[in-house]
């Protein structure tokens, strides 16, 4: 069902904390089919577990695609904790698809790349990483450096770029 487009300049009705993160793919090698299909079909399922449990913490999320080997996903999500909660949660897709992913990657020499940003308005919060990934985002505006000990979680790079402890 299409929604009902809204006559005129709107804004968002937002107070407070905002969490933005901002997900995707990109095939690299598009024979590689058995590399990238599985990524591809993750997110769907994913998406499918957020949208049963609204106390999950998802509130928006659009597909977006620039080109044939680009597909990514823009989520707006109550906090970050939610966020890391969901992903870190063995029970739900996201953790299987992930060590699934982690997997293949060895065999996979860079078939398919796969990149996420999240970010925490108006704390500045912010973090991302890119595996397999020529400069994009963030890393494309800002530069990049290794992903090290301190900043291989999602939790930790948000808190380094925080400034909080």
């Amino acid at each position: 069902m299409t929604p009902r487009i809204l006559d005129g300049r709107r804004t968002a009705d937002t107070a407070g904390e905002v969490t933005v993160f901002l997900i995707g793919m990109r095939v690299n090698r598009f024979r590689a089919v058995r590399r990238w299909l599985p990524v591809f079909a993750a997110m769907p399922r994913m998406l499918r577990e957020l949208r049963a449990d609204p106390g999950a913490g998802l509130l928006d999320s659009r597909l977006v695609t620039s080109g044939p080997r680009e597909f990514g996903v823009i989520q707006h999500w109550e906090s970050a904790e939610k966020l890391l909660a969901y992903a870190a949660d063995t029970d739900r897709e996201h953790r299987p698809a992930w060590a699934a992913f982690n997997r293949r990657a060895r065999d996979a020499k860079g078939a398919v790349g796969i990149w996420h940003e999240t970010y925490v308005v108006p704390t500045g919060a912010h973090e991302s990483i890119y595996v397999d990934m020529p400069p994009y985002g963030l890393a494309a505006a800002h530069g990049s450096a290794p992903v090290g000990r301190r900043t291989d979680r999602a939790g930790q790079r948000l808190t380094a770029a925080s400034g909080r402890p």
